[in-house]
Order: C-alpha cells, then structure tokens, then sequence
C-alpha cells in the first residue's frame, strides 16, 4: 500500500498546538465585572449565574484576571450593569439567563461602555478605578446630550454646542500653556438643571516641551467646560500643580461670559477651604499655597447664544 505525504497546504490546514497558543495570545479578552453588592444579588436572579457570594466571585475574577495576563492574554474589564444587561437581552432577543447572552453583552460593553485594561492591579484598585471611569463616561455623554440640545444660534446659524466646544478647548490650552513646567490636576465644575457637572484631568509638562495629557480627559474635561459655556452657568475651574521642590499651588477661574476670569488668592483659599456639603470651614491642607488665577490673555471671540 502506497504511503501519501501530506502536501504543504494540507500542512498548514492544521497548525501545531504551539502556534495556536501564540494565537490565543494575540487574541483579546474582555471580562465583565459585578462591582457592588446590589447589582450582584440582581444577577443572582438567573439560575445560570451560579455565585452566590460577592466578596468570593470578586476573587475568583481577580484569580482569573492573573491566569489571563500569566498566559500572556491582554484582558480588558468592563463594567457590567445588570438593567442594561437585561435591556439587551430583550432588544436582541436572548434568553438572559445563558452564558452565551453575557458573553455577547461583555463584547457588546467593551467597545462602547466603561472600561479598564488590566495590568496586574488588586481588585481592590481595580473597583474604584472602574466605576471612576463609568461616572466619567456617564458625566461625558450626559454633558454631550446637552451640548446637542443648544441647537442654532437664532442671529446666525451657529451650532451653539460647536461653538463652545471650540471655545472650552482654545480655553483649556491656553490654560494649560499658560500653567508652566510640572505636575497638573485640574477640575471644571459647572451647574445643570439636573445636577453638578464635574470633569478632572491630570497632565504633566516639562520647561521645555507641551502638556502631556489624555486625549479622552481632554475632551471629556472640555464638554463639561462647554456645556458651561453654552449654558452661560457659573462654572469654575480649579487648578493644582505639583512641581519638585516647591510647595503645591492652587490657582482658580469662574466662567462668565464664555472667559475663564481669575478668581483671588482669597477666593480660591474659601473655596477650597470650605465643606461643599455643609458650608462649614474646613482647615486649610498643609504644604498648600492658594494663589490668584492667572490671566489667560484670551481674545477669542464669545460664542453665539
């Protein structure tokens, strides 16, 4: 009987188990995470779901989070919310109660929702820092919402949303050109109908070189600024910066008539030293400088109402 040596293709139909490991780790993966109790018991409802302990399932996702990265898989966790778990389902036409309909969900979260990339952190980090990023997320598309829903302006046309998106942005570089060398943790707050808007953004400088930030806090910090501006609300901005050798410094702006205007030194110390709850005085941070707003020198034109 006559042997048949396999031909090169028939070769690489079937590829050795070391080259499909090297495969599996260049594919990604995306892990759905419970992060509070509340939404955990609501899951709980489903007889596929079969944990019934928080604090144990958060430590079986973290043993699972090592094995991934151990395997060499770059993981990513999403927040999973179980109402909009269920929404889905219903718009898809799944049975919730399938792995299978999780599965498509954390797929479905990952590439639109609130998300962390996993590189080793406790989960304990891991849980704050992932619903920092969802109210972050929320904050952002609530604020476009409202940008949206300014419409023309009614003299010439003007996207009014545009124009202040545009306006916060020439306002935030300006800022951060203007802010020098160092270590920078800004925070825009600005009033709604519906609630306090807030945005933080962290970068760092160099004497030598531009701001060295985000690109997603950048423009998430800038729809908040604009939403301020397009709304002409009394927005502020607060500014701290950390250089080596020196003592922090705090500087703040309030927003009128679409410029950041400097507040005094005196301004900024009641403001920061002030419970925002309560109104009641709070003791000034130790190591803390509380310094006038500087002039932005901006003679952008105002955007159209």
């Amino acid at each position: 009987m006559a042997h048949i040596r396999p031909t090169a293709r028939s070769r690489r139909r079937s590829a050795p188990p070391s080259a499909r490991r090297a495969l599996r780790r260049e594919a990604p993966s995306t892990v759905g995470l419970l992060v509070d109790p509340e939404d955990f018991a609501a899951m709980r409802h489903y007889r596929s779901f079969t944990f019934d302990d928080h604090t144990v399932y958060l430590r079986q996702v973290e043993g699972l989070l090592r094995t991934l990265t151990a395997q060499g898989t770059h993981t990513t966790v999403a927040l999973f919310d179980p109402e909009d778990y269920a929404e889905f389902c219903t718009a898809s036409g799944l049975d919730p109660d399938r792995p299978t309909s999780r599965s498509r969900f954390t797929a479905e979260i990952a590439a639109a929702g609130a998300t962390v990339a996993y590189t080793g952190q406790p989960i304990d980090t891991l849980v704050p820092l992932l619903v920092s990023r969802a109210v972050r997320r929320a904050t952002w598309e609530y604020a476009t919402m409202l940008l949206a829903g300014t419409g023309d302006c009614v003299d010439c046309g003007q996207d009014i949303g545009r124009a202040a998106f545009d306006r916060a942005s020439h306002l935030l570089m300006r800022l951060l050109e203007t802010a020098g060398p160092g270590t920078h943790h800004l925070v825009c707050s600005t009033p709604t109908a519906d609630e306090q808007l807030l945005a933080v953004l962290h970068t760092a400088q160099d004497a030598d070189g531009p701001a060295r930030l985000s690109s997603s806090e950048g423009a998430e910090f800038a729809t908040v600024l604009a939403v301020a501006v397009a709304l002409d609300t009394r927005g502020g901005v607060v500014l701290r910066t950390t250089a080596s050798g020196a003592p922090d410094r705090v500087h703040g702006w309030r927003l009128y008539g679409g410029s950041l205007l400097p507040l005094t030194a005196g301004e900024v110390f009641s403001a920061y030293c002030t419970d925002a709850d309560t109104g009641e005085p709070v003791s000034p941070e130790p190591g803390v400088e509380y310094c006038a707003g500087f002039d932005l020198g901006t003679d952008e034109p105002e955007p159209h109402h």
